[in-house]
């Protein structure tokens, strides 16, 4: 008898903002071989201008594009700031990039705080977060008496699907989308119904939270990353390959 070949892989979605699409479809290629990729971000940063009056001992990123925001702020005080307190090794990379020395909570909002507690920062310290941000990491600081603060730097406009993306989900064979946050999945959740209401979904989402938000794709497979960060996340994919 002939071998039987195997079906092909899934197509894959990618929502994120364009670096990060294209360095997630890089670990793409490099962990699975060759794949059909559709990047379409449904969102796209606005970088603000906040007032900052007071100079903080150190800074808190809970994202990359928070530390962009930082980069493009003409402020005063913090023109000494030198440190910087990061939820993971890549906004921690970012940071040092940008002239920063950073420290890597290697996880969550909720290991960022226990992080900064743990060591003792007697602050002020101040959170440069986007308009929509969760874990109250600066009042939650506040509240376990270490004088935190934040600014708004950045707003996350959402986009509607590019006409390929919309294109792939209406063929109607299974579609691989990675999650990164919960306020994405509703946004994609919200187009889908627009524009292809019976896409059949395989999502790996990057935390429960983001699971949570994406149960109204009615997806067709659904994982969880073990832990936030992009490698649990390829490894989730790979868990839906093989299923």
């Amino acid at each position: 008898m002939a071998p039987q070949s195997r079906a092909p892989r899934p197509a894959f979605l990618l929502t994120r903002p364009e670096a990060q699409g294209a360095r997630f479809a890089a670990s793409l290629r490099a962990g699975l071989g060759d794949l059909r990729i559709v990047t379409a971000p449904l969102m796209m940063p606005e970088f603000l201008s906040p007032a900052i009056d007071q100079t903080p001992a150190a800074l808190i990123f809970t994202s990359e594009t928070g530390v962009e925001g930082w980069r493009r702020l003409s402020a005063p005080a913090l023109a000494g700031v030198g440190r910087a307190w990061c939820v993971g090794n890549r906004t921690a990379r970012a940071a040092e990039a940008a002239g920063l020395f950073a420290r890597s909570a290697e996880g969550d909002a909720e290991s960022l705080i226990a992080a900064i507690l743990a060591a003792g920062d007697a602050g002020p310290l101040l959170h440069l977060r986007g308009a929509e941000s969760r874990g109250e990491v600066a009042p939650r600081l506040a509240a376990a008496g270490i004088p935190a603060a934040e600014a708004t730097v950045y707003d996350q406009r959402p986009r509607p699907l590019s006409p390929e993306a919309v294109a792939l989900l209406q063929e109607g064979a299974p579609v691989v989308a990675p999650l990164f946050s919960p306020r994405t999945a509703r946004l994609l959740a919200a187009e889908v119904a627009r524009v292809a209401p019976g896409a059949r979904l395989w999502i790996a989402a990057l935390s429960p939270a983001v699971a949570g938000a994406a149960e109204t794709l009615g997806a067709e497979r659904m994982r969880t990353a073990a832990r936030p960060d992009a490698e649990s996340l390829l490894e989730s994919i790979k868990a839906l390959l093989d299923a």
